[in-house]
């Protein structure tokens, strides 16, 4: 192997991208190409990394599939941090099957990493942790490892599996200590500063507190009934009911949560459902549609009475307990603001387009769109995508790093 492509392919493994592009920065090989295109992509210019590497991967002769292989691996990554939803993701698979044919198994193992990485991102968690189950931690190099436990503390915490989300973030930290790349251990600090930061508001008889992860994991394994604004549905043990797609009737049941164990007057509930603050009689008359809707859709959790100057909200005893249920609990974000309703759709995780936004809230798509750019704008929401095909999601948890970003050693033979 060429003495400098070799010290570029040590300096990117050991997170130094300007140490590689001081050996190859003006060489116009497919190697030194391939190489610039990961010290770019480690250095944030994601167009320009493309490029290179798209570049490298058309100078490698027939020959050298396994080598056109890891560009196109490279490029993945860089389509995946830079949320780039046309990249064809069965490309990946394919150089991923190449790789392992010829015995490159720490890149294939990367490549299967990305999979995973790509799944958590569109909220398919139960396949992201059956592609990760086929890797064996014990095999991987510290970086990757890094990687690895990042991945599964992300879908921990995703999932509410507090305990594990920590075991995992610990094993990161030491694979990190081992890597010794400064920019991945930071990645690990920055994910254990996450874990550890509240993540919710209770609102409990009238009365507030902070919550982290696991006081949440807690709450929802309770007997109680949770009204969740973070995602817009209303939860008792194993049951769910989502209004995600009824903002008006998850107003109406979250002021009544607020108002446990006391009712909630009319018109609180008339303004925070439809806005109106001098209410009429067709005012009055929706709002008793729109109770007897919510009776029928809280059937199995819930009764909703209506008292002489509202309604209140009456959980129902939980089956299979010996105590039913005793208190009603609303989740909200720590710090609400304007757009609550934007953020608490996109908590999930999925990724949702402008025009299923608007439907779900019933408002225009021109008007979610310029509430999207306004929080892209504050760095609280990301798009990927063009044109229909775009889509918005929150920052990401633990799992998709551009400090990350092909860590593991790409070696050029």
């Amino acid at each position: 192997m060429d003495p400098l492509i070799a010290a570029a392919g040590r300096a990117l493994a050991a997170g130094d991208p300007l140490g590689a592009l001081k050996r190859v920065a003006l060489r116009e090989d497919p190697p030194a190409l391939a190489l610039r295109g990961v010290a770019m992509a480690q250095l944030g210019d994601f167009r320009r990394a493309t490029a290179l590497l798209r570049q490298a991967g058309r100078g490698f002769g027939v020959r050298d599939v396994a080598a056109r292989a890891r560009c196109l691996v490279a490029e993945a990554e860089v389509a995946l941090v830079s949320h780039d939803s046309i990249w064809p993701v069965e490309v990946l698979d394919g150089a991923r099957a190449t790789l392992e044919a010829h015995g490159d198994f720490v890149n294939a193992a990367h490549a299967r990493q990305l999979a995973a990485r790509h799944l958590v991102l569109i909220g398919r968690l139960d396949a992201a942790e059956r592609t990760l189950a086929q890797l064996d931690p014990a095999t991987l190099p510290p970086a990757s490892s890094t990687a690895h436990e990042l991945l599964i503390a992300g879908i921990a915490m995703r999932r509410l599996r507090t305990r594990v989300a920590r075991a995992a973030l610990r094993r990161a930290g030491r694979a990190a200590r081992r890597a010794q790349i400064p920019a991945l251990a930071a990645e690990v600090e920055s994910a254990v500063a996450l874990f550890n930061e509240p993540v919710a508001r209770m609102t409990r008889r009238r009365s507030e507190r902070l919550l982290q992860l696991q006081d949440v994991e807690a709450l929802l394994a309770s007997n109680g009934l949770v009204v969740d604004a973070c995602r817009s549905v209303v939860r008792r043990a194993d049951t769910v009911i989502s209004l995600a797609t009824r903002p008006v009737l998850f107003a109406l049941v979250r002021t009544l949560g607020e108002a446990w164990p006391g009712d909630a007057p009319r018109a609180l509930l008339l303004q925070r459902a439809f806005g109106a603050k001098l209410a009429d009689d067709s005012h009055r008359g929706r709002l008793r549609v729109e109770m007897g809707r919510l009776r029928r859709v809280l059937r199995p959790v819930a009764t909703v009475n209506a008292t002489t100057r509202g309604f209140a909200l009456m959980p129902r005893p939980c089956p299979g307990r010996r105590r039913g249920a005793t208190d009603v609990v609303v989740l909200a974000r720590p710090v609400e603001e304007a757009h609550a309703t934007v953020l608490a759709l996109l908590a999930d995780g999925e990724p949702w387009s402008s025009s299923a936004l608007a439907q779900a809230l019933g408002a225009s798509q021109r008007t979610v769109q310029r509430t999207l750019e306004v929080l892209a704008e504050a760095g609280k929401v990301q798009a990927f995508g063009a044109g229909r095909a775009r889509r918005w999601v929150t920052p990401p948890m633990p799992g998709f790093t551009s400090a990350l970003l092909l860590s593991a050693p790409v070696p050029i033979d």
